[in-house]
């Protein structure tokens, strides 16, 4: 199947800022693809570039084999959109905005009561927009997005403002609009939501894509080490560790040793090194690489910077 979107050596600048710098990418049917990087990075003017709201100066972009901007109007039907900064009428009321963003489809509309269900917006369905919370209006606008059941669903940094439980359930919202056959792609500087959702991910910085793959392949490929962290009281432990394959240092402070290794079975290693020479533990801890850990050392900085 060919790709539900593509983008090739897309660029955009604002005066001497370069914001998209020859962007190129593909998502493909069915995925929830996660576009992460920090603040200013160029993920919501590469978003708004796909999604016909901004103009590149150069490159190609294609959505459901439709050009966002010469095909604007049949490809409206086809999307959903969430931005990152969106405003409502003062006084408009939940379900009135549910109502006349249903109005503006041609197809017929997903159930709108249904949807503020899914997102804990019933009991506020006869509030004015003004008097909503952030969180509560960030999952308004997700409800608007998803008004018209959408072949592809654009969220922009989905899930900023909402508390962990709030969070949670819109993870689950969007994993269910993937297992309905559609295609997400969003935004975000959270790592946990990205590793979470996305079954790939491109990292991107000052403009550009440095890598895209999935979070698991991202984090095998840059980040391989893996480190143990345990209490013993047997002197002799840390030498016996230091004859595991693969181990890159070990460390011992009093009674605690760390052992760092770049192996996918470090952690198994250990626990057999243990058995074998009878070691007892008092503590026993393991810690993993992730996402931010990629990003940190693509990029020299932190996700969140």
């Amino acid at each position: 199947m060919p790709p539900v979107i593509q983008a090739s050596g897309v660029r955009k600048t604002y005066g001497r800022t370069v914001a998209v710098d020859e962007a190129s990418f593909e998502v493909n049917e069915g995925e929830i693809f996660g576009l992460i990087g920090p603040n200013g990075a160029g993920k919501t003017t590469t978003m708004e570039c796909i999604e016909g709201l901004r103009k590149p100066d150069r490159g190609t972009i294609a959505v459901l084999g439709l050009d966002p901007f010469r095909q604007v109007y049949k490809l409206q039907n086809r999307i959903g959109v969430q931005l990152q900064q969106a405003q409502l009428q003062k006084r408009i009321k939940v379900w009135e905005a549910v109502d006349l963003w249903a109005s503006l489809y041609q197809k017929k509309e997903v159930n709108g009561e249904h949807l503020l269900e899914q997102l804990g917006l019933t009991d506020k369905r006869n509030a004015w927009f003004m008097n909503l919370s952030g969180g509560q209006k960030q999952r308004l606008f997700i409800a608007l997005a998803l008004i018209n059941d959408p072949e592809v669903v654009f969220l922009d940094e989905l899930t900023t403002g909402l508390d962990p439980q709030a969070r949670r359930a819109i993870w689950d919202l969007v994993r269910g609009i993937r297992e309905r056959g559609k295609t997400v792609f969003l935004t975000t500087h959270l790592m946990e939501e990205a590793e979470r959702l996305c079954d790939r991910v491109a990292i991107m910085e000052h403009g550009r894509i440095i890598d895209i793959d999935t979070p698991g392949g991202l984090v095998a490929r840059h980040c391989p080490e893996r480190t143990v962290i345990l209490e013993t009281d047997v002197l002799s432990a840390a030498e016996r560790f230091k004859k595991i394959s693969g181990i890159v240092s070990v460390t011992t402070i009093d009674n605690r040793i760390t052992i760092r290794g770049a192996s996918e079975d470090l952690v198994t290693e250990v626990i057999d090194c243990l058995s074998e020479n009878k070691i007892r533990v008092t503590d026993f801890r393991t810690i993993l690489p992730n996402l931010e850990d990629v990003f940190l050392k693509l990029t020299g900085h932190s996700i969140r910077d």
